[in-house]
């Protein structure tokens, strides 16, 4: 059973391999070709300068051939040598770095397409998201690597088997000395490469930890918490015991990798090196079997020998070493997205006239956050989202824009599963604003537009700036709507508050042309006049859309044309605001607990005047 495994593995390695040679072939072919021919011209002048140039010189000695047709024989070797520098330098200084760029480009290009196109729940899983870490950490360098020891493997066979033909001419005994390397490397060397691969995926997790610390460190985004609490001992703790968890890791494994190393240069460098020139000695000072001209000859032979077998095995353990870790780069692209982005389908209408959800049920990490849901948004109708922290309102806005899919029921726009949707298509029909919004290091005008273009981009731009409130502003700023948000990239970049920066990001929703616009929480940063003022503005957005928000104040949601009340994931209350105070259930008694919040903070404020 261990072999079978063993067996696959293997097999699974070579085609990690194979997967990264084409891959990195359909991005740089030139710098497969180049390592190509690297390899054929470097061990063609090893072997030539070992095997032949070596063997003319040493017998046109013997046989007391002139100056002039040795001497003419180095010069034209001499040439060809330097011919072949000059090619190897302009590769490894022109050719490697420009193209290694190239793929280094090519290969995080195709990371962030598929990492842009794979559905939400993969971020959230501790598991994927490690190995999409462990497949971006040096991914070109492994590829490349992979590239130039399979042609160095390839090449590296045939050398080997040129150089053994002429040994064995020699002396049929001397090349039972290739067992040695062979031992060191396949042997010892694969043995280190299984334990560093397994101390390398052991410490991944405690990495993860060491880069957030360090992120958090030099980011803005925990800047004032650190300063005004205790967290950061927290933060030292946890970099702490992950530094510790690393350390006992590279303990674990410490002597098991020196002595494997150990065995591994002795079998690979002292055997072979040490053996083959005592045995020469012996042949040629006791035995008398070999002439000094042979002996010196196959001492040549034997070095090169031994350079093109060490050269071999490292080009075969760095192919199963690199071939290991390529696994987690392959098995990310080759990941079948559930929703993906790029997902084909119909054309949805853009005159909206329903959304429905129907016996909706859905469930997060086997836990069902949606339970049996149903209901109907129809064209131009105001709709909120309430309840308690938990009770799903913002996980029913990512199922409605299929962030997620129901675990069971359907969803319907204009009654069509909206599955069948072309996936882009169907989220350009909806503007949205998170209550996790986030900024970007760019200028308020590309926060607010997100990429998208129109006519007039900076009089939208303004318009819906104004609509949420913070255009006076922004007009404060130095570049006005062209500052940089944020100094990650400019000394001069934009700080706002909390309030100010969610206004930006309500201004992207202002700015979207879309049949139905969604606010997650547009208010959650304001004080009750900015809110009072922002959620008018909505409410004039919604003559002409659908609108659906979710709000924690219900004071907001009273010229709603129905409001839903939502518990653990079900639909305990739909109608209107005054309805629903009519009837005196759970919406009517958390509006009078936050009324009676209001009132008493009126009645504080007028004893403190």
């Amino acid at each position: 059973m261990n072999e079978k495994k063993a067996k696959l593995s293997l097999k699974e390695t070579l085609k990690n391999d194979w997967y990264a040679i084409r891959l990195g072939a359909s991005i740089s072919k030139s710098m497969v070709i180049h390592s190509f021919f690297m390899w054929l011209v470097g061990y063609a002048e090893w072997v030539f300068f070992d095997g032949v140039f070596m063997r003319k010189i040493v017998d046109a000695l013997d046989q007391g051939v002139g100056f002039r047709p040795i001497f003419n024989f180095i010069l034209i070797s001499g040439l060809v040598f330097c011919a072949i520098a000059v090619y190897e330098n302009y590769v490894d200084n022109v050719v490697y770095p420009l193209q290694t760029n190239r793929l280094y480009y090519g290969i995080y290009k195709k990371l962030y397409d598929k990492a842009k196109n794979i559905e939400l729940k993969c971020y959230e899983d501790s598991d994927f998201y490690n190995r999409y870490t462990m497949a971006m950490d040096g991914a070109e360098v492994k590829i490349v690597a992979i590239i130039r020891a399979f042609f160095g493997v390839v090449i590296g066979a045939i050398s080997t088997g040129v150089v053994f033909g002429l040994m064995f001419e020699i002396d049929h005994y001397a090349v039972l000395f290739i067992i040695s390397p062979l031992i060191g490397n396949f042997l010892f060397g694969n043995l280190k490469n299984k334990y560093e691969f397994k101390r390398y995926e052991e410490q991944a997790p405690n990495e993860k930890v060491l880069n957030y610390v360090s992120r958090m460190m030099y980011l803005p985004d925990g800047a004032k918490e650190i300063r005004l609490s205790n967290v950061f001992s927290l933060m030292k703790k946890q970099y702490r015991e992950a530094t510790k968890q690393n350390v006992r890791v590279a303990v674990k494994y410490a002597f098991a990798n020196a002595s494997l190393n150990f065995w591994r240069i002795t079998f690979t460098f002292t055997v072979i090196f040490e053996g083959v020139l005592l045995y020469a000695i012996y042949r040629n000072q006791v035995t008398g079997s070999i002439s000094l001209a042979e002996l010196t000859i196959m001492t040549s032979l034997m070095v090169a020998m031994t350079w093109i077998l060490i050269r071999l095995f490292e080009n075969v353990m760095e192919i199963m070493k690199n071939g290991i870790f390529i696994n987690n780069l392959r098995g990310f692209l080759e990941y079948e997205e559930e929703i993906p982005q790029d997902q084909d389908g119909e054309l949805p209408d853009g005159e909206f006239e329903s959304l429905e959800f129907r016996n909706v049920s859905f469930s997060y990490k086997e836990e069902q956050t949606i339970r049996n849901l149903s209901f109907v948004i129809r064209k131009g109708q105001k709709i909120a989202l309430v309840g308690h922290n938990g009770a799903g309102k913002t996980t029913i806005i990512k199922l409605l824009l299929r962030l997620y899919d129901p675990t069971s029921g359907v969803i319907l726009y204009n009654g069509k599963d909206i599955r069948e949707y072309n996936l882009k298509a169907y989220r350009e029909l909806f503007a949205t604003t998170f209550q996790d919004f986030q900024m970007f290091g760019m200028t308020i005008k590309e926060n607010v537009l997100m990429g998208r273009h129109y006519d007039n981009e900076e009089e939208q731009v303004i318009s819906a700036l104004k609509k949420a409130g913070v255009y006076e502003k922004v007009m404060t700023l130095k570049d006005g709507i062209h500052t940089m948000m944020t100094k990650e990239f400019d000394a001069d970049g934009a700080v706002l508050s909390g309030g100010e920066t969610q206004k930006i990001a309500v201004a992207r929703t202002f700015v979207k042309e879309a049949v139905m616009k969604i606010f997650d929480e547009p208010s959650s940063a304001l004080d009750p006049i900015a809110e009072f003022e922002l959620f008018q503005n909505i409410m004039k957005e919604g003559e002409n859309h659908t609108m659906l928000f979710i709000s924690h104040r219900l004071s907001s949601v009273k010229n709603c044309d129905k409001v839903f009340m939502l518990e653990k994931g079900h639909l305990i209350e739909e109608g209107t605001h005054q309805e629903l105070l009519t009837a005196n259930g759970s919406y009517a008694q958390m509006y009078k607990k936050q009324a009676m919040n209001y009132l008493a903070l009126e009645k504080e404020e007028e004893v403190i005047l």
